[in-house]
Parts: structure tokens; C-alpha cells; sequence
């Protein structure tokens, strides 16, 4: 009788910059959706107060969340790779983990965005022989991100099985 695994989170988190990338990211897109929402109301309406506080409040909420939200994602991103599979977990509300067993791995991706490489970071994409689709590791050192592209490539190679 095998023994049986204990389900425990991954043990790796994202590098510390991620939390600055992805508020960085949350700001190309926050600030200029609170300043159409500004110039909607300044150009488009007879500027009612309470319509002026409104957008307002929308403004604030936009630049908090793009400014939160990182942080609360980088406590709950996790990632793992062993000799036997590759681990992540993520999410906030609903946490949905990943296991990709070596065995059932085809391709081994990393991607590096402009915004990204400003913060010496990659992400790490598995694609698997499942319906579920792939696995991405994001928000490494890209250093990191290379090695462990490798070691996972080398770790595949020599794994039995032709991954489908």
C-alpha cells in the first residue's frame, strides 16, 4: 500500500519586484481609465456635484486597487517544481491548484514583457497533455526563470513516456 501525500502549498513565491511590476501594470491601466472617466465628466456633463464626486470615488478605487491588489496576490501565489512534477497555486476566493506530473510535459516556455525586463523578471510556461491547458510560473528572477526552464527541460528529457 502506497503511502498517501499530503496536499501542502508549493513552497517558492514570486519575487519580491513582482508586487512592483504588477502595480505598475495596474497603473497603465488604472490612471488613464480615472482620467477618461475625469474628462468624460468634466466635457460631457453639466458637472453636477454629486456626479463629480462619484467620479471621484471611481478615480480613488481605481488607483487603490491597481495599488492593493499585487500585494494580496503575491501572499497567495505559490509555485513548486520537484524531480516528479511542477506545483502552483494561486487565487484568492477560490484557490486552484496545478500539478503537472514531468511525465505528461511537452513544452517548456519563458517570456519576458517590456515592462517585465525593466524589473529583471520572466515568467515560466509548461504546456501539459491536458484539457486543462498550462501552467505559468510567473514573476521570476529571469536568472531563475533560465535555470529552471533547463532544469525542467532536462528533467523531461529523461523522463519515460512521450507526454500525451
Amino acid at each position: 500500500m502506497e503511502p498517501a501525500l499530503a496536499l501542502r502549498p508549493p513552497r517558492h513565491r514570486a519575487d519580491p519586484r513582482a508586487v512592483r511590476w504588477w502595480t505598475v501594470q495596474g497603473l497603465l491601466v488604472a490612471v488613464p481609465l480615472a482620467l477618461t472617466a475625469g474628462a468624460a465628466y468634466w466635457f460631457l456633463t453639466e458637472r453636477q456635484v454629486w456626479l463629480g464626486a462619484l467620479v471621484a470615488a471611481f478615480a480613488v478605487a481605481c488607483v487603490a486597487l491597481a495599488s492593493l491588489t499585487p500585494r494580496l496576490y503575491y501572499r497567495v501565489q505559490r509555485w513548486e517544481v520537484t524531480d516528479d512534477a511542477v506545483y502552483t497555486l494561486h487565487g484568492w476566493l477560490t484557490h486552484t491548484w496545478r500539478v503537472a506530473p514531468m511525465s505528461r510535459i511537452q513544452t517548456v516556455d519563458t517570456e519576458r514583457g517590456p515592462v517585465q525586463r525593466l524589473f529583471g523578471l520572466a515568467n515560466v510556461t509548461v504546456t501539459t497533455a491536458s484539457a486543462a491547458g498550462h501552467i505559468k510560473i510567473e514573476a521570476l528572477d529571469h536568472e531563475l526563470a533560465a535555470r529552471l526552464a533547463e532544469r525542467l527541460t532536462t528533467i523531461t528529457q529523461a523522463t519515460p513516456g512521450d507526454a500525451t
